[in-house]
């Protein structure tokens, strides 16, 4: 039996880990935190506006995550500093942005409906960074790209013609195309940031995106809940993806290799698509379709001829080699 007690070393890459299992645990809970983001900030935005539900998220998250960074990681801050404007640059797009987008887009859309075109995000990644940077694509990883595109296209559309013919589109499922398209231009540009461990980098970035927020939330208010149930909701979105998820995601990395952690990230659009099952919710059969469609170009997108092995440290923010759904 494994001895689980050793685990609090996988913290110290000095000490290792004996159980072999733990980067596949850390991965499962961290892409079940980032699915329960989609059903619980379903709930949030009934009663929180996207702006104060994504400042609010951040105010709580930053102390833990600087905490965590400095004693897991022990950076050196200076350079931290020095590095805040890509930083800056990358908190705006990925933590604010796509996050304003995702939690607008569930006021008209279901968790299941945006997590399935959200699945679209290492496709989108991958076309964009051929674009912007000269990644090189494969044979296969056009044809991946193409299908996962599709899927999009059968979700939007709802498998429709008349849909597709009259741009008659869902605007929750809008907004989730954009919320990928500004998570894959983060993913891409984070990788620029070398010099800044990964926990460090999610740190510093919520730190710049609550400092850039607190203007604006001084001048129109920022309304804090006061029931039960979105409290709760708030606790948790900024405990659980906003911290825990981001953690427990960069630790796995460590000993992961990035195709493998690719199919992980898979997990968020089933675990949603699980939860709101569990919880009574239905999902349309074509959605489900367009979802299936939509992973199996991933596959063909996210898996290579040969893998090698992720460094530590490749990520940051989740988003270098493999970036997570934030919420990732």
């Amino acid at each position: 039996m494994a001895d689980w007690t050793r685990c609090a070393s996988y913290f110290y890459p000095r000490r290792g880990c004996d159980v072999k299992l733990a980067p596949a645990i850390f991965m499962l809970l961290a892409t079940l935190f980032w699915a329960g983001n989609y059903v619980v900030g379903g709930v949030a935005v009934s009663t929180m506006s996207p702006f104060d539900l994504t400042y609010l998220r951040w105010a709580i998250a930053i102390v833990p995550l600087v905490v965590i960074a400095h004693f897991v990681e022990k950076p050196r801050w200076g350079a931290v500093v020095r590095a805040w404007p890509l930083l800056l640059m990358l908190g705006v797009l990925g933590m604010l942005a796509y996050n304003l987008f995702l939690y607008e887009a569930l006021n008209f859309t279901t968790p299941a409906g945006a997590s399935l075109i959200n699945a679209a995000n290492p496709a989108t990644m991958a076309l964009l960074a051929a674009l912007l940077v000269r990644d090189r694509l494969t044979g296969r990883g056009i044809a991946g790209i193409v299908v996962s595109l599709a899927g999009v296209l059968i979700i939007l559309t709802q498998g429709s013609l008349t849909t597709l013919l009259g741009l008659d589109f869902n605007v929750g499922q809008l907004l989730m195309v954009g919320a990928v398209l500004v998570f894959s231009l983060y993913s891409i540009w984070g990788r620029l940031s070398r010099t800044v461990p990964p926990i460090t980098a999610t740190a510093a970035q919520a730190v710049l995106v609550f400092v850039v927020m607190t203007p604006f939330a001084l001048v129109n208010g920022v309304e804090v809940p006061t029931d039960p149930e979105p409290i709760l909701a708030l606790l948790y979105i900024g405990i659980f993806p906003s911290v825990g998820a981001y953690v427990l995601w960069n630790l796995a990395l460590r000993d992961t290799k990035a195709s493998v952690a690719g199919i992980y990230l898979n997990l968020v659009t089933v675990f949603t698509a699980l939860i709101g099952f569990l919880l009574g919710d239905s999902i349309p059969p074509v959605e489900l379709v367009g979802g299936a469609v939509v992973i199996a170009g991933v596959l063909l997108t996210s898996i290579p001829s040969s893998t090698r092995r992720i460094r530590p440290g490749a990520l940051t923010d989740g988003n270098k080699s493999v970036p997570p759904p934030v919420d990732l």
